[in-house]
């Protein structure tokens, strides 16, 4: 049988590890699977759990990180360590049901999908502030950038080795997994599922978090930011020149100064402001492309049991 390789990034998940490896073996009791948690830099006792339950399973592996280097080096880790013909990535704490890899794995080994990702159709248990802005935030992404994104798309998901290869020669240091999945390609099916809550601990993306990681996304597939900020310069260039034009006319006809004080300093803050976010924003593609030409490496590891084989 086939091996498959299930991925799951962990921060802080000394409550769910061994709660998830008990719910992947009942539900994968008949098939040939290795789990590999990538530990990223937890400050709990996650390593300490995952290395027990290494020690009593020879089919989990594990990877830790030298410090946190975040989620999407997690991920890039994982696939790369991951040995199986087929790859799964998956969150440890339950809010990716394990009962839908079977029907994955159908998917994938008799449908003739490369891939069968999940999509969450309903945010049930969410914010509503938080689901409005995850909400806007893919209406936005698919209106500017080059890709579409599914609504509700998650990481969880099941790849062929072709796929994961093809994800792994992006070694770009700026991820946004979501959109490499995308980009990349391949023939996909796409299972729904509910809203599940975690099945222990709390979150560790705070709102703020998202709301960064949104940005990175947008900044990583378009440079239409940059194209705004273009022709907001050419379109009060041109406003600018042509109010000029009125106050020389004006003078001329009445010889007087045109008064305008409050709408002058109007202007000014309007300008100002606008030179402000132009720049800010390509500060942003700047900041990318400095990290990017460093091309330090997407992470370190202090320790593995998968080298030891």
């Amino acid at each position: 049988m086939n091996l498959l390789s299930i991925v799951v990034p962990c921060f802080n998940e000394d409550e769910s590890v061994e709660i998830f490896l008990e719910e992947i073996q009942k539900t994968l009791k008949d098939y040939n699977f290795e789990v590999i948690y990538v530990n990223d830099g937890s400050s709990d006792n996650t390593l300490k759990y995952i290395k027990e339950l290494a020690s009593k399973n020879s089919n989990v592996k594990y990877i830790s990180f030298s410090r946190n280097f975040g989620k999407e080096s997690a991920i890039f880790a994982g696939l790369k360590y991951a040995s199986g013909d087929y790859i799964c990535l998956m969150d440890a704490d339950l809010q990716h049901p394990p009962k839908l890899i079977p029907e994955m794995l159908e998917a994938v080994l008799d449908e003739g999908y490369d891939v069968a990702a999940a999509r969450r159709v309903s945010r049930k248990g969410e914010p509503k502030i938080k689901s409005f802005f995850s909400h806007r935030f893919y209406k936005v992404f698919n209106r500017i950038s080059d890709i579409d994104m599914v609504e509700g798309a998650t990481d969880y998901r099941i790849m062929t080795r072709q796929v994961v290869d093809s994800v792994l020669n992006l070694p770009e240091y700026n991820r946004f997994s979501k959109g490499l999945f995308q980009w990349v390609g391949f023939d996909t099916k796409w299972i729904e599922y509910e809203n599940i809550e975690r099945i222990a601990g709390e979150s560790t993306w705070s709102f703020w978090g998202l709301i960064k990681y949104s940005i990175e996304g947008l900044v990583a597939f378009t440079t239409l930011p940059l194209s705004v900020s273009t022709f907001l310069g050419m379109v009060f260039s041109v406003i600018a020149f042509i109010y000029m034009l009125f106050i020389i006319i004006r003078y001329l006809i009445y010889s007087e100064a045109v008064p305008g004080y409050p709408t002058l300093i109007c202007s000014l803050l309007l300008l100002g402001g606008i030179q402000l976010l132009s720049i800010g924003v390509l500060g942003k593609y700047l900041e990318k492309t400095y990290f990017e030409a460093k091309n330090r490496p997407i992470f370190i590891v202090q320790e593995s049991n998968i080298d030891e084989e």
